[in-house]
């Protein structure tokens, strides 16, 4: 293996941690001039979560999955589990042990699974690294795919069960209704909707510019199916309630929209309309499919730039509150080892003897590349919402925010684990 090669991988990935850390200082300098606050960036990212994040796996799923390579995913759906899995049990040790809080264990098992990894192999592939891995004109948007299953597992995970980590060492937090972590964004919802009612007389940029009767009879059906849902739900036996608590964190936006992009890649005739040219069936690629892709597109650079946005608030609080203590060096050092160091050193050799000594997995260099790179990088901003959702300290939330802020100023680091991780893949390819 030449050292060129490696020095040529290097720059390349150097260059993708770079694009990827000067997006989210974008957000950083956008919040710090008052573009932009915390509410908008909730609402932001909220939109970011419900409308373009199901639109892009509805463009990406449908259009890599079909009958032939649909079983290429069920590696990574597996994966993706173990990867959490371990890392929660490590958490959880970690808390029980050695006293650190609890907030490492979510920390630990919940990575930025989405907008960071959709930017850096964007970036990758500008840099020309990926070329050596494959020829393959649609290898940007394969390896989206891959990415965007482990999201979507991993987003599931950590609102549905992420607040339970929580608790554990909190005290006094009880409730574990799997709708919990998305109490923040309905509210801001219900504020947002509230404005054509109360204030009609007053206009501003909260009222709705829907007639008044839609927004009452809409209001009004929400209100009636939520009441139905509610007493369906406490009408059932308490095993039941126990399973649909279980079950309902897999029924989100984003779950929605991979269903929807399964459904569209493996039913022939949806593929085709969906993806064809018009002279070969695509009767929906010019007029729906376009517009899907185009809006879904818009998550991979928003979504990195309201991280920038809420780590600039993040290091705002700490600034401002008079309870941001002491920084706790023992905690973020054991994550950001285990993030950027530990994980690497597992996943890279794992799916390297998978690919090279096993049948297990396809002969796809970018499926064992990104499979090395799924638990990779720093923890999930989500962070920041499961400590404002399980109302923790004001202590262990500006932690939070200093970690979250020590993890991303860390990133570039990531360029060292992705060019192992191209190495190892071309190794496999090459044999």
């Amino acid at each position: 293996m030449a050292s060129s090669d490696i020095l040529v991988s290097f720059l390349g990935a150097i260059q993708a941690a770079i694009s990827v850390l000067i997006t989210i200082w974008i957000g950083v300098l956008a919040a710090q001039f008052d573009l932009i606050d915390d509410n908008s960036a909730k609402r932001l990212s909220h939109l970011c979560v419900t409308i373009f994040l199901p639109l892009l796996l509805v463009s990406n799923l449908g259009k890599q999955l079909d009958s032939d390579t649909a079983m290429r995913y069920l590696p990574i759906v597996v994966w993706s589990l173990i990867f959490v899995v371990l890392s929660i049990v490590i958490g959880k040790l970690s808390v029980r042990l050695f006293k650190m809080p609890a907030w490492t264990t979510p920390a630990l098992a919940f990575n930025n699974s989405t907008s960071l990894p959709l930017l850096l192999i964007q970036a990758l592939d500008a840099a020309g690294v990926l070329k050596n891995l494959t020829d393959d004109p649609d290898v940007v948007e394969k390896a989206r795919s891959y990415f965007l299953v482990c999201a979507v597992i991993s987003n599931t995970l950590t609102f549905g069960y992420g607040p339970a980590l929580l608790e554990q060492d909190d005290g006094g937090q009880t409730d574990s209704d799997p709708e919990s972590g998305r109490n923040s964004d309905d509210e801001d919802e219900e504020e947002n909707g509230s404005g054509s009612g109360s204030s009609g007389d007053r206009p501003s940029e909260t009222t709705s510019l829907l007639p008044k009767k839609a927004v009452r009879f809409a209001k009004t059906t929400s209100r009636h199916i939520e009441n139905a849902q509610n007493k369906t739900y406490h009408a059932l036996p308490g095993p039941l309630q126990k399973a649909v608590s279980w079950i309902a964190p897999f029924f989100n936006p984003p779950a929605l929209g991979a269903s929807t992009g399964v459904l569209i890649g493996l039913v022939p005739a949806l593929h085709r309309m969906f993806f064809n040219d018009s002279q070969e069936g695509g009767y929906f690629k010019a007029w729906l499919t376009t517009p899907i892709k185009n809006t879904g597109e818009l998550f991979v650079t928003l979504q990195v730039i309201i991280v920038g946005v809420k780590l600039s608030l993040s290091l705002r609080k700490m600034k401002e509150g008079d309870d941001g203590g002491r920084v706790p060096w023992p905690s973020i050092v054991f994550i950001l080892a285990w993030r950027f160091l530990v994980m690497p050193a597992l996943s890279i050799p794992i799916i390297w003897v998978l690919a090279k000594k096993t049948g297990l997995l396809f002969d796809d260099p970018i499926l064992w590349f990104t499979m090395m790179m799924m638990p990779i990088g720093p923890p999930a901003m989500r962070l920041v919402a499961l400590a404002d959702v399980e109302n923790l300290p004001q202590q262990a939330k500006m932690a939070t925010a200093k970690l979250l802020t020590i993890s991303y100023v860390a990133t570039p680091v990531i360029a060292f684990s992705v060019v192992a991780a191209l190495r190892a893949a071309q190794n496999v390819s090459d044999a």
